[in-house]
């Protein structure tokens, strides 16, 4: 804010100086933001003084030690945060700011002469600091401690800001010399006060309603846009208070809180933003639904189904959906999806918000949140709603988006530090209006009993309640009494009504006897309800929420058309609806609070609501209520009615659950960031304005004006209290927090911090059903229910009927009463108190949760049995049935007769599956119903489960488990959508899962009968246990639950393997050993690695074959180029092959060793694959070619005819680990043919194998033909730079959320494992490298310096960002983080790799083929999710093992790092997983079978096979052979025994080759022996064809066909009907299909 020089610098001044006080509050506002407040208040209380300040010279010293004394005393600001109603100045004040006006004259008069010599430097001019002006007061407050009270009179010359929409009378009155500090002052000058021997009454008349101003236009409804006129259909113009908001609401995004008296139409001040949102996503005249939501939080769930009925009504003209999301109103995924509009309640929306990354879209399409009853800040869930607020306010800092705040309250005193909090400008969005607002001007009565005897109480309430309602009824009012229990309406009507014929008065009461006064009585008649009918004939009646719906309306509908005199009802009916009366009487304040479990005093919002319910706008000039008392309460009611009490934050209570869901949302990491959390709490507002409240004393308030000390304190205490409780994982020394599976659960199920405690103290894995309920009583949710004296007799009625289990604490103690309460409500049992009732209903709900959060607990811990029995007790209570009884119970159609027959005949699900309809009906003596029960058996979820095992090593088994659905779907009964269920794998004898998951049976699977496949893995140990269990079970359905049993009876493991090669302690290997000046000057280095001089005189001095296992990064590429050389020495007429799996490998190869063996060393080097065939001639010079297994299978497939195929005399093949991916069988075939090839030539071909650490390498060894000499296969730990190696395990059944829930995680392990060396980000696909790319943005965003990742001049940056063509790319590169991809443009990608390999770029967050593809080391390497998307089986699936290695082999450079860090982000259930085979080598098992025909063809069609028994030698060279001697389980082998063995492969060859003739590929001759290959075996060998694909095009082509028809079989084709429908990388599907070009070759053949 340092003003400029010179003549600017005046016009500037003089420029504010004209500006309204408002305008330069704006502008000021604007500049320093929320925080700025203070500074604002100070800078316009002593704006003349500055604007004089500012245009005079500082040329004096004493000015600047002036300014530099006043320094010295003060540090930051020391005072409460919003200036004091009062300004104080002290004596030494007034002598400061006088020495200043001297200081300033003499400088004046200097300018004057200055100015006159000519010599005005811009230069001189003073600058303006803010914080000096502050210094200075503060110094002044500072001095005046000290000195003596009285001294003379002080001037107050500082004047209190006025805020442009603040209708506040008692501020005005504060300004009259009339005011005293003191709190007396608050009644108006007409109060009315009546002292008796009964009571004491204080009457507040009406107020005048406020003036129209003069600036005050009333909008009406036709001048509106068209979306404002179909939204206000039927009204005709906006009320005042809405037209003065009206401009800020419908036009500006400005946050907004509006504090107005209860019944001034706040809601269409809502709807008036509503629109407004709605107006900015309005393309072309049509709404774009999906790019917003709008979220309205009402306190309580009666108002959100009022306030969603209403929205529904008014916003259906503009086809927008609006939903109620409460604890009544589930929604799912989708319908919220659908919806633009929620209205929820305070807890919802926390729970909803908790889960972020569930519904990650979901909050971060939100874009305008209304929060309804603000000022329910200082009551107990108060708290909610400041978490609400700051998650939202931090969402919009982080994510740099819009989301407005709509603060609706009742007027409340301290609005300003509401309005601070939910960061709203105070001189645009902040509006308060009195009481002079009120649509009807209220008069207030406040009367106090002032007997303390109950009894007597009692009845003096009830008579001063009658003379009050007979006043009003005489002067020809309605009146309407508030009681506060249900039973209490009754009596207070029939007592009421009782002193009125007593006393002679009734005829008032009667309803005057109209037209349609008949048509009433006849409908009151014909209620159920026995009081109601009594009561109306004198003119009375009741309403509570006990009422049946019919009821409640019809006295509703009765009491406006003015048929009932006297309503008596509970405060449920002011808050739910609408319903005026000219008077309104609350008698007596006491009312039963459940959650508290004993009676408290009626809350100011409820007697507000209740009070807004009295005048009715169109017929009453006023209204009147009267709030009946005892003495004692009278001056609580007073003050509170009047707004004495500013309203206080009641934060501190649940810091530890809200601190607990920041953590396990991942919001907050550390101290240092829950510090900064709290600062957007109300908490912070008002510590800073009232510390002594939260116990801070004047004198650390002093020393931390910032309260950093005080928030560091309380995080620090709180975190303690939660690492003590296994919620959160919290270092003292770093301050880093990370979450646990507890703390995960505690927070999504809402469970608070001693509740959890409770349950690490009681809970463990042997528990029973009555050992749960007792620890689900003792939870802190129930803490304040207690035992009432009249409550016992009827508790023990309810133990003795109704509790099937044991009730330990019995009727005495609170837990017992719960559990009590809560197996009522399981069994169904009737109470009568209503006390009891309302307990219940308090305990039902809470109670379900809980149980869920321990079904969660147990499943994490692993505990078997204790999981079924939680999740069985859980549905127990969602279903309110014992485990024992009928699940057919859980239907409504069958009546309760039928049901019991059922339980008697003990007729299980299982024996009625196989009845037919008749028996059934019969059995139960009710034919019909047969029909009926037979349905609904069917209707039961159920499915069937088979479990196949493979084992993988001797420890590890992968289960597959096909899940069959064995039930019909009814939509009345199970939805639309799918069942949910839990599975898990059980070891009884050890009572401990090893797998579990959660998964949905969707409707279409049902109807299709469609089965699911399920993958995992599990640990098994030797000795073998006899079996374990998978055990599914329903998550909704009791009795939905089935078993399968995995057997070990039969199970072979696979052979142990073969320990590692070590590796030797050598001398490393100078360069110079290769003995060739021209190859040594290709190396940069001088000596080889550890692994490369171990291996090097076997690769360079012999012909045997190799086999080389080392980890990535070990520098294999060397070894191959040894083996290279040694052909150009020994063999140079020949040729050698270079085996890549990937053609980008090969691209890498090729622009390598195109510079260094052919420029160099004068070598042909050619590449060979799908997109690079190079004619004959190159092909027949090379010396080397560089190719893919693919393109060599296919070349070499007529290797007779290709006198090349002959020459090679080297075949060296890179990952030959892939041999047990998908694409593994070709590379089996191209070495089992080359091994036929040399053998027919007799010219020997060695083979070099390279991979990465193997478990079985001997195994692949002796299928190459390897001796002792040739096998490396070293360690995974040998690697040259060390690997440290974090797995992170992440909860979340849905694959986005989860991966969205990584981004976080990544960040912090970026910023604690690396902060300035390049980083690799592996992600599954283009979209995640956006999504994640964006997120860490965000994250940047929100630090000192968001470019750090940026290693370069921006400007340079900048002129590389214009060559980009990618816009995403764009937008990332500037911040340092590079994406890399396939779809990106050539160009793109190379600038990409150039800037991250040059390290101007530090981030690059890549899809999983560059792991592959490129080698580019970083320091750290984070692994975000390993699952991709498959298309063909259309879900996620993991990666192969070999992949998740070879992308932490990226981590470490050899030459920079002594370490490379590997963070591994995985699903959490495949934690273990992970953890076993990044340590321990995973073993290669062969994949030929799927595809065993196909190869078989090509070989019969080369001529290679030609008899059934060619076909069986040829399997036996096969890897397949080897491990099927070695692990035969896998393959299904039941035993290794030669005939077993022989039994086998005859069948396998057998089946294989009946598919070719099926096919049209061979022929098998007569002798059934002989086989010969036909045109379309040819066609498909030579096209590298599958086997039905070519069949297929057979059957289907025809002479005449045309373009359309060969498209179509073109498509349905096998070889391209890979590529999915569901194919999530459109790109990748569309290079697949180009490949598929030479298809159309062969149809032209």
């Amino acid at each position: 804010m340092e003003f400029c020089s010179g003549v600017h610098h005046l016009d500037h001044v003089f420029e504010l100086h004209m500006l309204t006080h408002t305008a330069l509050y704006v502008q000021l506002f604007e500049l320093l933001g929320p925080e700025g407040f203070e500074l604002i208040e100070k800078l316009l209380q002593n704006r003349s003084l500055i604007l004089e300040r500012s245009l005079t010279y500082p040329n004096d010293n004493r000015f600047q030690t002036l300014q530099e004394q006043c320094k010295k005393f003060i540090g930051e600001n020391i005072k409460p945060n919003y200036g004091c109603q009062v300004t104080i100045q002290s004596e030494q004040e007034r002598l400061l700011m006088k020495q200043y006006r001297r200081e300033e004259k003499r400088n004046a008069r200097k300018e004057k002469q200055a100015s006159e010599d000519g010599e005005v430097s811009g230069e001189g001019l003073m600058c303006f600091d803010p914080k000096e002006l502050r210094m200075q007061r503060e110094l002044a407050l500072l001095n005046a401690r000290s000195m003596p009270v009285l001294g003379r009179q002080r001037d107050v010359d500082f004047e209190k800001i006025h805020y442009p929409h603040v209708y506040d009378s008692r501020a005005e009155a504060m300004k009259t010399s009339a005011f005293i500090g003191g709190a007396k002052v608050f009644l108006p000058e007409a109060v009315q006060r009546e002292n008796n021997k009964m009571y004491e009454e204080v009457k507040i008349p009406h107020s005048e309603p406020m003036p129209i101003g003069i600036e005050e236009k009333i909008v009406y409804i036709k001048d509106l846009d068209e979306i404002g006129q179909l939204a206000f259909k039927g009204m005709k113009r906006l009320n005042r208070i809405q037209s003065i908001v009206f401009e800020t609401a419908y036009n500006t995004n400005e946050n907004m809180l509006i504090c107005a008296p209860t019944g001034a139409g706040k809601t269409n001040i809502a709807m008036l933003t509503v629109l407004h949102e709605i107006r900015q996503h309005v393309q072309h005249g049509v709404i774009k639904k999906d790019e917003f939501k709008i979220v309205y939080v009402a306190p309580m769930k009666a108002l959100a189904a009022e306030m969603t009925n209403y929205f529904s009504k008014r916003l259906e003209p503009l086809g927008i959906t609006v939903k109620e999301l409460t604890g009544d109103m589930q929604l799912s995924k989708g319908e919220i999806l659908r919806t633009q509009m929620l209205v929820t309640t305070p807890e919802k929306w926390d729970v909803v918000t908790r889960k972020s990354v569930g519904d990650v879209a979901l909050s971060q399409l939100v874009k305008l949140l209304i929060l309804d009853e603000v000022h329910l800040l200082h009551e107990d869930r108060g708290p909610v709603l400041e978490s609400i607020v700051a998650r939202t306010l931090r969402q919009v800092e982080s994510t740099q988006s819009m989301i407005r705040i709509l603060g609706l309250s009742a007027t409340l005193p301290n609005y300003l530090d509401v309005a601070t909090f939910l960061h709203v400008n105070p001189c645009i969005g902040l509006f308060y209006f009195d009481g002079r607002f009120r649509p009807v001007p209220l008069g207030q009565t406040f009367i106090g009993i002032k007997t303390t005897n109950k009894v007597q109480q009692l009845n003096h309430m009830d008579e001063v309640c009658y003379e009050n309602v007979l006043k009003q009824i005489m002067a020809g009012h309605q009146v309407m009494v508030f009681v506060h229990a249900r039973n209490a309406t009754v009596r207070t009507a029939m007592g009421l009504r009782e002193k009125a014929k007593n006393n002679g008065h009734i005829c008032h009461f009667l309803s005057p006897q109209g037209s349609d006064y008949g048509q009433a009585e006849k409908q009151v008649q014909r209620s159920r309800n026995k009081q109601l009918r009594e009561l109306f004939p004198d003119g009375f009646s009741i309403h509570h929420a006990g009422m049946l719906r019919q009821d409640r309306s019809l006295v509703e509908n009765l009491f406006s058309n003015g048929h009932i005199k006297v309503l008596v009802c509970t405060a449920t009916l002011a808050w739910g609806v609408n319903l005026p009366a000219h008077a309104v009487v609350i008698k007596g304040t006491q009312i039963y609070a459940a959650k508290r479990g004993s009676f408290v005093d009626l809350g100011i919002l409820d007697v507000m609501q209740i009070f807004g319910r009295a005048g009715r706008p169109q017929f009453d000039k006023f209204g009147e209520g009267i709030i009946i008392t005892t003495h004692d309460k009278l001056s609580h009611y007073l003050t509170l009615l009047t707004q004495q009490n500013p309203i206080e934050s009641q934060f501190l209570e649940s810091l530890a659950d809200n601190l607990n869901a920041e953590i396990a949302l991942g919001t907050v990491t550390n101290v240092e960031e829950a510090v900064k959390w709290i600062s957007y709490t109300y908490l912070y507002v008002r510590m800073r304005a009232n510390p002594l409240v939260y116990g801070i004393s004047h004198k650390a308030y002093q020393m931390d004006p910032g309260l950093e000390k005080h928030r560091e304190q309380l995080v620090i205490e709180v975190s303690r209290k939660l690492d003590k409780a296994r919620m959160i994982r919290f270092e003292e020394r770093t301050g880093f927090f990370s979450s646990t599976d507890l703390g995960r659960t505690a927070s999504h199920y809402y469970i608070k911090y001693n509740t959890i405690e409770t349950f690490n103290e009681l809970f463990d894995a042997h528990k029973t059903d009555g050992d749960i309920l007792a620890i689900v009583s003792k939870a802190e949710e129930f803490e304040q229910i207690k035992v009432r004296e009249e409550e016992i007799e009827e508790l023990d009625t309810l133990l003795n009927d109704f509790c099937e289990l044991p009730a330990p604490g019995g009727v005495e103690n609170n837990y017992g009463k719960i559990n009590i309460l809560l197996q009522t409500y399981i069994s169904r049992g009737e109470m009568d108190s209503f006390s009891l009732i309302s307990d219940s209903a308090y305990v039902a709900q809470n109670a379900a949760r809980i149980v869920r959060a321990l079904f969660e607990i147990a499943l994490r811990k692993r505990w078997p049995a204790m999981t079924y029995r939680l999740l069985n007790l859980s549905k127990v209570i969602d279903k309110r049935l014992w485990g024992w009884v009928s699940p057919l119970r859980q239907f409504s159609v069958l009546p309760p007769s039928v049901l019991s027959k059922l339980e008697e005949k003990n007729l299980t699900i299982d024996k009625m599956k196989d009845m037919r309809k008749d028996e059934i009906g019969h059995m139960l003596h009710h034919v019909k119903i047969g029909l009926k029960v037979k349905q609904c058996v069917h209707q039961i979820p159920s499915i069937i489960m088979e479990a196949t095992i493979q084992p993988i090593t001797r420890t590890v088994l992968r289960v597959r488990l096909n899940i069959a659905p064995d039930f019909t779907w009814n939509d009345q009964v199970h939805g639309t959508v799918g069942e949910p269920w839990w599975i898990w794998v059980e070891d009884p004898t050890n009572d401990h899962i090893y797998h579990s998951e959660y998964f949905i049976i969707q409707k279409k699977q049902v109807m299709t009968k469609e089965p699911q496949l399920l993958v995992f893995t599990i640990p098994i140990f030797e000795p073998l246990p006899s079996q374990y269990y998978i055990r599914a079970v329903s998550d909704r359905w009791l009795g939905a639950e089935a078993v399968c049993i995995i057997n070990f009876q039969h199970l072979i493991l696979p052979e142990r393997h073969p320990p590692h090669t070590e590796l030797l302690d050598l001398q490393p290997l100078p360069v110079t050993a290769l003995g060739h000046r021209e190859y040594e000057v290709l190396y940069k280095f001088t000596h080889f690695n550890p692994i490369q001089t171990q291996i090097f005189h076997t690769l360079y001095h012999t012909d045997c074959n190799v086999l080389l296992g080392a980890p990535t990064g070990s520098g294999k590429t060397v070894a191959a180029e040894l083996a290279i050389f040694r052909v150009f020495n020994k063999y140079p007429t020949s040729k050698a092959v270079y085996i890549a799996p990937l053609k980008a490998l090969v691209r890498e190869r090729i622009e390598d060793w195109k510079v260094r063996i052919e420029e160099k060393l004068g070598k042909k080097v050619v590449e060979l694959t799908g997109d690079v065939t190079p004619d004959m001639r190159a092909i027949a010079q090379a010396d080397l070619i560089v190719t893919t297994p693919e393109k060599w299978d296919g070349v070499s497939r007529s290797w007779q005819n290709r006198s090349y195929v002959q020459k090679v005399s080297i075949l060296i093949i890179d990952e030959i680990h892939l041999l047990g991916d998908e694409r593994g069988p070709v590379l089996e075939v191209i070495v089992s043919r080359t091994n036929f090839i040399s053998s027919h030539t007799e010219k020997p071909v060695r083979v070099v194998g390279l991979s990465t650490a193997l478990a079985n390498a001997r195994d692949l060894a002796d299928w190459l033909n390897i001796n002792q000499m040739g096998l490396f296969n070293f360690r995974p730990s040998v690697r040259p730079v060390p690997l440290e190696v974090h797995i992170q395990g992440f909860p979340g059944q849905h694959y986005c959320p989860r991966m969205a829930s990584m981004n976080k995680p990544a960040f912090q392990a970026i910023r604690s494992h690396s902060p300035a060396k390049p980083v690799l980000i592996f992600v599954s696909s283009r979209r995640q490298t956006r999504l994640t790319a964006l997120d860490l943005i965000a994250f940047l965003a929100t630090e000192d310096d968001p470019k750090q990742w940026l290693k370069m001049d921006e400007r340079e940056m900048n002129d590389i960002i214009v060559t980009v063509r990618d816009s995403n790319l764009k937008l990332t590169l500037a911040f340092g983080i590079g994406m890399h991809h396939a779809g990106l443009h050539e160009r793109d990608r190379k600038t990409v790799e150039e800037l991250f390999v040059n390290c101007k770029i530090q981030v690059l967050i890549a899809t999983s083929t560059l792991a592959w593809g490129v080698n580019f080391p970083a320091h750290l390497v984070i692994v975000k999710g390993t699952e991709y998307y498959d298309g063909k089986t259309r879900r996620y699936v993991d990666y192969p093992i070999t992949d998740v290695l070879q992308m932490m082999g990226r981590a470490g450079r050899p030459q920079f790092d002594d370490q490379g860090k590997a963070v591994i982000l995985v699903h959490d259930i495949k934690k273990d997983f992970y953890k076993k085979f990044l340590y321990e080598p995973f073993p290669v098992e062969s994949s030929l079978l799927e595809v065993l025909a196909d190869h078989l063809n090509a070989e019969i069609a080369a001529g290679t096979i030609t008899s059934k028994q060619d076909a069986m030698d040829y399997i036996t060279w096969t890897y397949f052979f080897r491990r099927l001697i070695m692990n035969p389980t896998y393959y299904n082998l039941d035993d290794v025994s030669h005939d077993t063995m022989n039994k086998y492969l005859s069948s396998l060859v057998e089946k294989s080759l009946f598919d070719l003739e099926c096919s049209y590929c061979i022929e098998i001759g007569e002798d059934n022996r002989s086989i010969e290959p036909l045109t379309y075996g040819r066609i498909a060998s030579y096209y590298y064809l599958k086997h039905p694909t070519i069949g297929m095009f057979k059957d289907q082509l025809k002479p005449e066909s045309n373009i359309e028809e060969l498209l179509l079989i073109l498509t349905v084709s096998a070889d391209i009907f890979l590529i999915s429908t569901y194919k999530k990388n459109k790109n990748s599907a569309i290079e697949q299909f180009a490949s598929q070009q030479n298809l159309i070759s062969i149809l032209w053949h």
